[in-house]
């Protein structure tokens, strides 16, 4: 059996066996596409299948997109790196820090120095996600910032919100993982004067024919989309129409001003193929430059400090074994510990998965790069029961196969 008929009937186990509902996949190599495989259902009441062009929620996928974008601004020169935020944003200009990542709100320090820009590239500005945290940080989060994908806050609230909100950490101190990608997005659209989605589509998806990926889906192609699944209580396959604590809603309001660089967009598997294609292809694709190669470089060399590597935590476990960060993606240092839920493979490979089922990595070192979209929504505490797992497994059986296909 081809590594391509092997792809496809590997999907076709996991969908026998509901432990995903449907997949979406590609994998180029030696610059061309050599697998593509669909499978499942994007609607199972429907009976509507998962298709070449099928829409997914891409969760934190979006973090690279977002992050790209905003390092086109820093071709131009509109922002350094080591450039307090608060020359955007001056609501961040005075920040606090708690004592205790999980103490009372009022038991701060003064930020030592401001969050700068690569402080949000590289999760290192002492923001976070409000889920991840059991204190009253985590309740102050929600009720500030509203949904994590889907908020009624307007764009200028959330900012002067967050900003009130004191941090868990020093800024540059360490990896955590939260709103700074958000944030930054929020930044490049009150830079550019227009919202995120725009700026992306100028920038990014018109110029790499990425005609699929965005914020919102036009009415006439919302047929396309796959309904969200997870698991009951029971373990059986079951549609989630919402997010977990509201994070997304069936139907994104007209008039939501609120874009999520951070986890927001939608995208098909050939539109992430072209956007990661960037990074095998010095920033370029089919001709089209999107950042200078010096550029690339940087996003794709670790910043992150052995400390900050050893340090770092998900869900209570290691983050960056084998792994360090650069601008917004994980850059593989040591081929042979890397995770592939993260990615695996030569030195300098990047990637970075979502909380969707997503996953895609780009490997300079052969030029392959391998995209696996689905519709799985992953919950922690499923997770710890075993729910879910199969989405992981079929990413590495994925991972393994498309490494043959050629």
């Amino acid at each position: 059996m081809t590594a391509p008929d092997a792809i496809q009937a590997m999907l076709e186990r996991h969908v026998a066996g509901a432990e995903i509902a449907g997949a979406a996949t590609r994998v180029w190599r030696d610059g061309r596409l050599v697998q593509s495989a669909a499978s499942g259902w994007r609607d199972i009441d429907a009976g509507l299948p998962i298709e070449n062009d099928t829409l997914f929620r891409i969760a934190s996928l979006s973090k690279p997109v977002t992050s790209v974008v905003a390092l086109t601004l820093f071709d131009e020169g509109r922002f350094a790196l080591d450039q307090p935020i608060s020359r955007v944003a001056p609501e961040f200009g005075e920040m606090r820090v708690l004592r205790d990542p999980d103490g009372p709100l009022d038991e701060t320090d003064p930020a030592e120095r401001p969050i700068t820009f690569e402080d949000l590239l590289t999760h290192r500005s002492g923001l976070t996600y409000g889920d991840f945290q059991t204190g009253p940080l985590a309740r102050a989060y929600r009720e500030a910032l509203g949904a994590d994908i889907d908020s009624e806050v307007s764009p200028d609230q959330w900012i002067a919100r967050l900003a009130a909100l004191p941090l868990i950490d020093q800024p540059g101190a360490g990896f955590h993982y939260g709103t700074s990608t958000d944030l930054l997005g929020l930044l490049i659209a009150r830079m550019e004067g227009a919202p995120l989605g725009e700026v992306m589509r100028r920038r990014l998806f018109e110029p790499l024919g990425m005609r699929d990926t965005g914020f919102v889906i036009p009415a006439d192609q919302r047929g396309r989309r796959a309904r969200m699944y997870g698991f009951d209580d029971s373990g059986r396959l079951a549609e989630r129409p919402t997010g977990a604590g509201g994070a997304f809603l069936v139907e994104r309001p007209d008039d939501m001003a609120f874009e999520s660089g951070g986890q927001g967009l939608w995208s098909t598997a050939g539109d992430y193929l072209a956007f990661a294609r960037l990074f095998v292809g010095g920033g370029a694709v089919d001709g089209v430059r999107i950042l200078r190669p010096e550029t690339l470089a940087l996003m794709t060399a670790n910043r992150l400090s052995e400390a900050q590597r050893a340090s770092a935590r998900l869900l209570g476990m290691p983050v960056f074994t084998g792994l360090g960060f650069g601008l917004g993606v994980a850059v593989v240092m040591d081929p042979d510990q890397a995770p592939v839920v993260r990615c695996k493979g030569g030195v300098g490979t990047v990637g970075w998965p979502g909380a969707f089922g997503g996953w895609w990595q780009a490997d300079p070192t052969d030029g392959s790069v391998m995209v696996f979209l689905a519709h799985n929504a992953l919950d922690p505490a499923q997770l710890a029961m075993g729910y879910g797992l199969g989405v992981y497994s079929a990413i590495t059986e994925f991972h393994t196969l498309a490494s043959t296909a050629n």
